[in-house]
């Protein structure tokens, strides 16, 4: 036994580095599938070797497991925001200030400002015990679990000589490849695309799954090293020693010794940036000092001894080549700008949202014109001007808006007071059936295990039409297809069969009813309860509901005004999909808090967020995320948010706890 437990270390000491060597050094020693065997091998110890579990092996990185509610955290030193300039001038105003203050000779670190969502780890005893957002700079939300899934980040301290205790700062980061990945994957489910890699992020981090936050591939660099016992007396070498215990500390910081070398800085970066495989927008100085810094002291707001300066937008010139045009699955047409590929932020864009016919008018675009494309913080390119002076008499035509569908000709049609124009073939039109059938398989509607290349060769195969033909699918006539084996023929039967348990507002939601997400299927899942009473349900009743408006109920009469999607509905509750709220749900649900707007702050010990939640919308109260004069009640647990609680004195609302909470509900 006492040689497989040395098994077990080594085999974890050897990951962990592989980790360090890959992740942050970027000089992996081994190949993927050498790395892959070994973390195999430990997998099937750890298994059968529970007595030798460790919460910080390097298998546990998968986060398999679902997290709780985030539990808000005392930051033990406050997390400030630096204070933004924008010149040259507002940077020497800050040097020449850092000078008469200290009057002595110092040094500032010139950093690249990385554009992620900030993150403070702490560590005891080498290894890392807690993980915390920014949040208010007061307290954050402990995101653990999820920070372990980022595979730069040590869970286990490599070398010696760190404090027994220290806190290290950071930013976690999506970098470009990844985001541009994670974008396409939404785009191809007609899903909102992340504007920036720092949202994508900050959601991330925020996800109650850790796969989910293990799948994204995160990356994060840190900048700033705190504690009682720190190595040095200089930030820039206590980064610098923070690197050797395995932290991925960037390697361009540089102390700088007078203005002209800060400014040498900032022009280089402003140059380089875009070739970075993350997103950065700015550049950040710091007194390299920490008695100096101590003595600098802080603000309100943020120190005294640390400064952001903050790059312009970035923008590019290129050639508009052509302008072609997308069908979603909802019928709405997207224009597209096909420009002469050009380096923009890092990415070699190829491609802009031109959004709609209002903006192509506004541009006065012609094909072949020099156009201005941006990102700046939106990493969604866009064309934000037409160099005009530049173009010449062999100019293009002028850029209009289709008439026609470009994939089945049909005329479009633009609603009133809506900026796209729709094709209304929505039973004849390919991109729009095929569309429907990709959201009705989602994980968020039924959870069926394919994804939009099956569903193009089901389409292409004439075996799928609409999203009621994926249940007269037979394993035969899958085997029938190239890719096919038996194996994944009998899954995707088995998910079918797992998709009949999916809740009624799920199926809902998957029919694809324009303007109908997943909040408003909930509200009309639990105002009708049954997809016959909604079917029925005429606009008076419809608009009656709770945040449900008049182009939402207009959008759910029109669906149900259609005879094929009404038989569709017909068809899958044939199948056996549920077209009513369960009987177990129903017996819960009352009229309790009809009327109540209630905010949820803090963290519970009887019930879990969501479950309270589910309980206030089943007893026929509205949940809100934020407090205003028409809140009720605040629901209050452990560590409510202090911006939440002074709101809630100030507008005079009623803050309650669990046990009152329940007592309503007796």
């Amino acid at each position: 036994m006492e040689d497989i437990e040395k098994k077990i270390k080594a085999l974890r000491d050897e990951l962990n580095r592989y980790n360090y060597e890959y992740y942050v050094l970027s000089a992996p020693t081994i190949s993927d599938f050498e790395f892959d065997r070994k973390m195999r091998e430990l997998q099937e110890l750890e298994a059968e070797y529970l007595e030798y579990a460790d919460p910080d092996s390097p298998t546990r990185r998968v986060g398999s497991d679902l997290s709780k509610e985030f539990e808000q955290v005392a930051h033990k030193y406050p997390m400030l925001s630096l204070g933004n300039t924008y010149s040259e001038e507002e940077v020497r105003d800050f040097y020449e200030r850092t000078a008469r203050s200290l009057n002595e000779p110092f040094e500032i670190v010139s950093e690249l400002k990385y554009d992620g969502t900030s993150i403070s780890l702490t560590y005891e005893g080498g290894r890392l015990v807690r993980a915390v957002t920014r949040g208010d700079g007061v307290r954050g939300d402990d995101v653990t679990a999820n920070i372990k899934t980022i595979r730069s980040i040590p869970l286990k301290l490599l070398g010696e000589g760190y404090p027994d205790e220290f806190e290290i700062r950071g930013e976690v980061l999506l970098p470009w490849s990844e985001f541009d990945r994670l974008n396409k994957e939404r785009e191809e489910q007609e899903e909102p695309l992340f504007a920036n890699p720092r949202n994508a992020a900050s959601g991330t981090l925020k996800q109650q799954n850790p796969a989910v936050v293990a799948s994204r591939k995160l990356d994060a660099y840190f900048y700033y090293l705190l504690g009682e016992n720190l190595p040095a007396d200089e930030h820039y070498e206590n980064l610098r020693i923070a690197r050797t215990w395995g932290f991925k500390v960037p390697d361009v910081m540089r102390v700088c010794h007078s203005l002209r070398e800060i400014f040498e800085y900032i022009a280089y970066w402003d140059r380089e940036r875009k070739n970075l495989p993350v997103a950065t927008d700015g550049i950040v100085l710091k007194v390299n000092s920490l008695r100096q810094q101590r003595n600098l002291g802080y603000t309100a707001k943020s120190p005294r001894w640390a400064i952001a300066y903050k790059f312009q937008a970035e923008r590019a010139e290129t050639r508009l080549d052509s302008v072609s045009y997308q069908v979603g699955r909802t019928g709405a047409v997207t224009p597209v700008a096909n420009l002469e590929p050009v380096l923009l932020a890092g990415t070699v864009v190829k491609r802009a949202s031109l959004h709609n016919a209002d903006i192509i008018e506004k541009l006065d675009l012609h094909i072949g014109d020099q156009v201005y494309v941006e990102k700046g913080g939106e990493i969604i390119p866009k064309i934000v001007g037409v160099n005009k002076e530049a173009r010449s008499s062999s100019i293009g035509e002028k850029v209009g808006f289709i008439s026609v569908c470009p994939e089945c000709e049909t005329p479009l049609v633009r609603m009133e007071g809506e900026a796209a124009y729709y094709c209304p073939n929505d039973s004849g039109c390919p991109p729009q059936i095929k569309g429907r059938v990709e959201h009705f398989v989602t994980r968020k509607a039924l959870n069926i295990n394919i994804g939009p290349e099956t569903v193009e060769d089901l389409y292409e195969a004439g075996l799928v039409k609409n999203p009621a033909d994926l249940y007269t699918l037979k394993v035969t006539d899958l085997l029938r297809l190239d890719r096919w084996a038996r194996r994944s023929a009998q899954n995707l039967m088995a998910s079918l069969e797992e998709s009949k348990q999916v809740p009624f507002e799920r199926v809902l939601y998957g029919l694809g009813i324009r303007f109908v997400g997943e909040t408003v299927a909930k509200r009309l899942a639990a105002a009708f309860q049954s997809m016959e009473r909604l079917e029925r349900a005429s606009f008076e009743e419809l608009v009656a509901v709770d945040e449900i408006g008049d182009r939402i109920a207009q959008s759910v009469r029109n669906y149900f005004a259609d005879e094929d999607n009404r038989a569709l509905v017909r068809r899958l509750g044939e199948y056996g999909l549920r077209m009513e709220i369960s009987d177990d749900i129903l017996a819960d649900a009352s009229e309790k808090l009809k009327g109540l707007t209630i905010v949820i702050s803090g963290t519970f010990t009887r019930h879990s967020r969501d479950e309270y939640k589910e309980m206030i919308s089943r007893n026929g109260g509205k949940n809100s995320g934020s407090v205003s004069k028409k809140t009720s009640y605040i629901l209050a647990g452990e560590n409510m948010g202090p911006t939440k609680l002074e709101k809630a004195e100030k507008l005079g609302v009623r803050v309650i706890n669990e046990e009152e909470f329940l007592k309503m509900l007796e």
